[in-house]
């Protein structure tokens, strides 16, 4: 009955998970290198190098602060767009989760170290780590990610001549 209804759940849920980590990869590595750039300014780096040598409770809170932080500007966007501010709602919310996802992306790398020192989270992530790569290869296996990746770089090649095109003219 148990294995039954877990079986169900997974079914259910796994696509929206899917869409929700195909997202958070598209701009985890991108992100994260971005602001790993800002570490050539001194007072950056001097406080990356504060972070990484954070107690495992101090990482965890420092890794839970963008969430907390960006809260309360995803609220100000949803009301923006509640009051018909809808450009600008949804200007803000895309905003607040890609600084979001920098932010956080960036600060795990920092606190990974530190994170595993508590036991739940040394068994847990390497078995969640496990199962997510295993869900995105099979999605990008599939015949619909190769099909719009093939796609992407028809369109990509496309764009590129038409402006060289462009700017010969």
């Amino acid at each position: 009955m148990i294995k039954g209804l877990t079986t169900a759940i997974r079914w259910i849920f796994t696509p929206f998970i899917a869409i929700i980590l195909l997202f958070e990869e598209w701009g985890w590595v991108p992100l994260s290198a971005l602001l790993k750039r800002l570490a050539r300014l001194p007072l950056w780096a001097w406080l990356e190098r504060q972070i990484t040598r954070l107690p495992a409770w101090a990482a965890l809170l420092v890794l839970a602060v963008p969430a907390v932080l960006l809260f309360p500007i995803k609220l100000m966007a949803l009301f923006l767009i509640r009051h018909g501010q809808v450009t600008l709602g949804i200007t803000v919310l895309i905003s607040a989760k890609l600084l979001g996802t920098a932010l956080v992306a960036r600060l795990f790398q920092l606190t990974e170290p530190a994170l595993m020192q508590f036991g739940w989270f040394a068994k847990w992530y390497p078995r969640w780590k496990a199962w997510k790569d295993r869900l995105l290869e099979g999605i990008r296996a599939s015949k619909l990610w190769l099909l719009s990746r093939s796609l992407k770089a028809r369109v990509k090649t496309s764009v590129v001549s038409w402006l060289r095109k462009l700017k010969a003219w």
